[in-house]
């Protein structure tokens, strides 16, 4: 599979035809349908005989055309060519394999005569070049468009076919509808592998809801779902993507919500969903709550996603300097077009000791671009208003700033430092734990709160903190209660000790361990169970005296082993750098029960999206991903993707897509290129 000028224009006729499902494919059970045509249908579509052109190149008297009219055979080396091959191609092929060619004159015949049948057969057998199979192209292309999130009319596109084509004009694309319908396909093989996945699951799940609006107004939710495997290590996957009808309210989207659970099986595992702070939303997880009451499957607990409470909470606070940032992006983003502006921006701030930075710097609408909007004017202003008055023809005056805009981002930079060295935290964390984040969020609040009542920041700024202290106190009341405590305790390095105040109290306390006790302490161990059934002697008689007091320590023993959770809050907590999972993988054999609680609700999310896609710029290029999909594409190629990424396999039916056997073919084929030029 070599796509270079040797093979690029080939007879269609000449393309060996392969199933779609040969050697780079794995095969499982049955032979696969795909439902699209094989190489050899396409290719027997290519019925057009290529156009003969006239030629009166002087490179074609080095060239003798086939009998069959086809093709055009070099009287040196008898290398073959397409009779439709442009002469500039003839050319270049004489004077890289013979040069010296043009002086050679009218002995070229003479020399081809010399050439022995028997030789030039031989060599055309050795120099035959490596085929183009369609479907091998075509599946790769699919790998590229789930990956890349671009609907399949991407490749309806007229230069990218063409390009194509210029590589190889027996090359034939799948048409769009093809490539949906193998999407589709693809899509609903690899859910079945998902759904089996979490069938498999012991322990208690967590689901996060995120949502979205399309560039065609359609409203989609994400539902993901995560747990803690057997081995102490986090496993997350996208269950699906669901199309929210009309009027895109409480009610739709919990009957969206409920339609996925049952088809996973898993309505009666769900301990907690994790929402986007909308109330339609909140009001789908009350309904499902009352579900599930109703029908005794168990606790379950609904809580807002803290770091859009966060990214909330930050917008408030920056609220009154926007303009000012509006200021300095326009000029970051000047200066990010113009090398040569750049260059001057590294000299001034050398010359000036301001720091160094790394271009193109960050302009992004994310919480990341407006911090890096008020570090630039703080730590490098004088070299930003040098580079200013050297193009102001250019930037014009309306960008430099005046003594009370600095002094007003010099505040509030100062104030939001550690909100930026909290959401680094977050983002870097390699276990956002309901415990960590609440622990992060408790002084994030706490410093709200000083603001407020403090002297000596300005009265704009305190207008903000009042803002930002409403909807730190709306998160308070919604995530604090006995689900988001016991998982906060059962963070070894989150414990008591950590906890929130207003979460820290007595009732949570006794609550967890009532929790516990009745969920955990004999529950999953049906060998302890039986040690306490009422038994009788062999003789049907009653038991014995020594039974009942080899009963009664058992009882006491057990009464010791219940209360494990306070033996666990007594030990001091592990430092914040621990590994949690590790920590419970090692300390299980101590806790064997409370390790099984812990099990469960450290699976619990804090957040509904990943705190990157909030705060960085990462997340801009995903909103734009999922707004420009049309509807036809947006749950199979998200799926897709995301199932790729947790590590499925790309499957077809019954069929693996083996992509790395693929790419060993690209990369053997291409070294064999390169040898072939050597020779």
């Amino acid at each position: 599979m070599e796509w270079n000028v040797n093979n690029a224009f080939k007879s269609s006729k000449d393309v060996d035809p392969k199933s779609v499902m040969d050697l780079p494919m794995v095969p499982h059970t049955d032979p696969v349908d795909n439902g699209l045509p094989s190489s050899e249908k396409w290719n027997a579509l290519s019925t057009a005989k290529p156009r003969k052109k006239t030629m009166t190149s002087v490179y074609l008297k080095f060239f003798e055309t086939a009998p069959d009219g086809k093709s055009r055979r070099c009287k040196f080396c008898g290398q073959t060519y397409s009779i439709a091959t442009a002469t500039g191609n003839l050319g270049r092929h004489l004077s890289s394999r013979h040069p010296g060619y043009e002086k050679s004159g009218d002995s070229v015949k003479t020399a081809a005569l010399q050439l022995s049948s028997t030789m030039i057969r031989k060599h055309q057998t050795e120099a035959k070049p490596p085929k183009v199979d369609v479907d091998y192209l075509n599946w790769m292309l699919v790998k590229w468009l789930t990956q890349a999130s671009l609907p399949p009319g991407t490749l309806e596109e007229k230069w990218l076919v063409n390009s194509f084509k210029f590589l190889n004009p027996s090359i034939q694309i799948w048409p769009a509808e093809k490539f949906q319908v193998v999407l589709y396909e693809v899509c609903r093989t690899m859910q079945q592998d998902v759904r089996m996945t979490v069938d498999q699951v012991s322990s208690k799940v967590a689901i996060a809801l995120e949502f979205w609006t399309s560039y065609e107004e359609i409203y989609y939710m994400s539902i993901t779902c995560q747990w803690i495997d057997d081995n102490w290590s986090f496993q997350k996957v996208l269950l699906d993507i669901c199309r929210i009808p009309y009027p895109c309210g409480g009610a739709e989207i919990y009957h969206c919500l409920v339609k996925v659970l049952k088809m996973y099986n898993i309505d009666n595992k769900v301990l907690t969903c994790t929402h986007d702070n909308s109330q339609s939303a909140i009001h789908a997880c009350h309904k499902l709550k009352e579900d599930m009451d109703s029908h005794k499957l168990g606790p379950f607990c609904y809580i807002p996603c803290a770091v859009r409470t966060l990214n909330m909470v930050i917008e408030d606070g920056l609220r009154t300097t926007k303009p000012v940032i509006s200021k300095v992006r326009e000029f970051v983003i000047e200066m990010n077009a113009s090398s040569e502006m750049s260059e001057d921006f590294t000299q001034f701030t050398t010359a000036y000791q301001e720091g160094s930075w790394t271009f193109p710097l960050d302009v992004s609408a994310r919480w990341s671009g407006h911090y890096q909007m008020l570090d630039i004017i703080c730590k490098a202003g004088k070299s930003v208003d040098s580079l200013i008055r050297k193009y102001e023809e250019i930037l014009g005056s309306r960008i430099l700033l005046n003594s009370s805009e600095k002094n007003a981002i010099n505040i509030l930079h100062d104030y939001l430092e550690p909100f930026y060295k909290t959401t680094n935290n977050i983002c870097a964390e390699k276990v956002p734990t309901v415990g960590l984040v609440l622990f992060f969020m408790d002084h994030i609040f706490e410093m709200i709160a000083a603001c407020k009542d403090s002297r000596h920041y300005p009265d704009w700024l305190k207008s903000a903190a009042e803002d930002m202290a409403k909807k730190a106190q709306n998160y308070n009341n919604q995530v604090c209660n006995v689900f988001t405590y016991m998982t906060a305790v059962l963070d070894p390095r989150i414990k008591s000790e950590l906890i929130p105040e207003n979460l820290n109290s007595q009732d949570n306390l006794e609550e967890a361990r009532a929790h516990f006790i009745r969920n955990y302490s004999t529950g999953h161990f049906s060998s302890i169970n039986g040690v306490y059934g009422t038994q009788e002697n062999g003789d049907g008689g009653s038991v014995s005296f020594a039974e009942e007091i080899a009963r009664k320590k058992r009882r006491a023993s057990m009464s010791s082993a219940t209360d494990v959770l306070t033996q666990y809050l007594s030990e001091p907590p592990a430092p914040i750098s621990t590994d949690v999972l590790e920590w419970w993988k090692v300390n299980s054999t101590r806790y064997p029960r409370l390790s099984i609680m812990a099990r469960d609700f450290l699976a619990v999310q804090a957040t509904s999206v990943a705190p990157e896609e909030l705060f960085c710029s990462k997340g801009a290029e995903i909103v734009k991903q999922r707004f420009c999909m049309p509807s036809h594409s947006t749950q199979a190629g998200f799926c897709v993707k995301s199932w790729i990424e947790s590590g499925f396999r790309l499957r077809h039916k019954s069929t693996e897509i083996d992509y790395d056997r693929l790419m060993e073919l690209v990369a053997e084929n291409s070294a064999s290129n390169v040898d072939k030029k050597q020779k």
